[in-house]
């Protein structure tokens, strides 16, 4: 063999070699993409945010160390709709889930889907709330369903396993577990860590059964709504604490004062007896208390004592949420993987804390229209940065692979913030669209559809009513007064049905299209 063709074979066998070594440091340096999401999580709630009812010093980081947004925004709040349009990047009247009900369609693209192809690990850990085996996944560990707060079932790769335990709990150990032992460090990842909390009934870890115990909280300035000033919607709803809410199933009464004995305590029966024990010997003495002194009690100190209990636990789930993120962040660092991962923490809706007196979602007044969205990646995002645009939960899709170098497909309707987070351009919407379809159904909030800008909002409540409402939140931040029909804001009311027709034609909604969904939903009520 001649010295010429041999020192060819070692320059081309070190070729080879230095270009295995570039491909695999290019796929190290695409970033890491950890989106953490729980379910229902009042943006009130996140001490970051200023409004002063707990401490959450884990998701905290993010805003300390990179950026939070103050009007992140849904297209449409709640739990299922929500998360097909996080996936999406398509509004609810695209993607086809557009309320509970409708079945999501796993063989339209998504986002993880895109990564997969593209070079990315992928994995799904926690709540997901849409029918179906995940798609787009390396490995998915999913509730069924809305799932359980204690010893909860898990689809596994599709395959259903009861693992004991706190279900916030879990999802964090399967999280940590799956980037310590099951990540691949040779590829960038994509992982979806999503907890169930502080969905709906809010039932705390073991540890945290007595924090808040020593507080009283005030309520809202509105907790005691009369709704005088606004229709039909806001006074027709189901979702009042003090009247919708119920004694056993959300306020954990095991015996109801007013003699109704269904309720939580048949959820007991998931329990392990420690569990059990533990729960009963932390309630019963709150609960036997208040038995005895209420026959003395008024009626608004039973809805105090109502708004009480149910914010109490609401922030005792919160608390281990907070505390996974924080073990999590601090994986990272150790890790050496906090520098190239981009961290997001959102929920899939915001929620009432006792504003207007109400629990839950759905509206799109502000509580539970925002939602929480802080973002964190060092790279980019100058620490404490304050982001005050109108982004939507739509956006995310696309950011997510605008940040990994992935072309964002012409259907996806969200915009990519990377540049606005990172300081590079101070364009952005002046508007965003919202719709909201489940009803007839639980809390009965009515169909309708709106606009808002970065002052102004306009509704439509429609299918059995026909009304509109409209609010300036720089003088009614709380929305207390529909200024629809107010001559003073004449030009302001044209202005937003302008920007509403504007709005609906580009993302391609119509009153066809909300006539085809109702029909659907009937349907489906009617053969249920």
């Amino acid at each position: 063999m001649n010295r010429f063709f041999i020192n060819s074979i070692a320059f081309l066998t070190a070729g080879a070699g230095m270009m295995g070594c570039s491909l695999q440091m290019e796929e190290a340096r695409r970033p890491n993409i950890l989106f953490i999401m729980s379910d229902d999580h009042a943006y009130q709630t996140i001490s970051a945010y200023g409004h002063g009812l707990n401490e959450t010093p884990g998701i905290d980081r993010l805003a300390r160390e990179g950026a939070i947004f103050t009007r992140s925004t849904v297209t449409n709040s709640i739990c299922a709709p929500s998360r097909a349009v996080l996936l999406t990047g398509k509004h609810s009247f695209l993607n086809g889930k557009v309320d509970n009900v409708q079945p999501f369609n796993w063989d339209q693209d998504n986002f993880p889907k895109l990564m997969q192809a593209n070079g990315y690990q992928t994995a799904m850990i926690g709540k997901i709330h849409l029918d179906g085996i995940p798609q787009g996944f390396d490995f998915s560990m999913v509730l069924p369903g809305q799932g359980q707060y204690y010893n909860p079932d898990f689809l596994i790769e599709g395959e259903r396993v009861r693992m004991e335990g706190h279900c916030t709990e879990i999802i964090t150990e399967t999280t940590l577990d799956w980037l310590k032992n099951e990540r691949d460090p040779e590829k960038p990842f994509c992982l979806l860590y999503h907890q169930k909390a502080p969905h709906r009934n809010w039932q705390t870890a073991p540890k945290y059964l007595d924090l808040y115990d020593d507080v009283t909280f005030d309520p809202p300035a509105n907790f005691f709504d009369n709704y005088e000033g606004r229709g039909r919607a806001a006074k027709e709803q189901e979702m009042q604490i003090h009247g919708h809410a119920q004694w056993g199933h959300d306020f954990k009464m095991v015996v109801d004062p007013n003699g109704d004995s269904t309720g939580f305590h048949r959820e007991l029966n998931r329990f392990n007896d420690k569990q059990r024990e533990d729960w009963l010997a932390a309630y019963t003495p709150k609960n036997e208390e208040f038995k005895a002194k209420y026959a003395n009690l008024s009626d608004e100190e039973i809805a105090l004592w109502k708004f009480n209990r149910y914010i109490k636990d609401y922030l005792r789930t919160i608390k281990s949420v907070d505390d996974g993120v924080g073990e999590v962040l601090n994986y990272l660092d150790e890790a050496g993987l906090a520098e190239n991962t981009i961290v997001i923490y959102t929920s899939d809706q915001g929620f009432y804390l006792g504003e207007h007196g109400w629990f839950d979602k759905r509206f799109m007044y502000e509580e539970s229209f925002r939602t929480p969205l802080l973002i964190r990646y060092p790279k980019e995002i100058k620490p404490g940065t304050k982001i005050d645009k109108l982004v939507q939960n739509l956006d995310l899709a696309p950011t997510f692979l605008d940040y990994a170098g992935i072309e964002i497909p012409e259907e996806m309707q969200g915009e990519s913030f990377r540049k606005l987070v990172a300081g590079e351009t101070g364009e952005w919407r002046d508007a965003v669209y919202y719709t909201y379809y489940e009803y007839p159904s639980v809390h009965m909030v009515k169909r309708h559809y709106g606009v808002a800008t970065d002052r102004y909002k306009l509704m439509h409540f429609y299918y059995d009513i026909d009304e509109w409402e409209m609010y300036d939140l720089e003088t009614d931040p709380m929305e207390m007064q529909n200024i629809y029909n107010d001559p003073a804001y004449a030009d302001v009311r044209e202005m937003l049905h302008v920007k509403l027709k504007e709005l609906r034609e580009y993302y391609g909604d119509s009153d066809e299209l909300n006539d085809y969904y109702l029909k659907a939903y009937l349907d489906h009520r009617a053969n249920r």
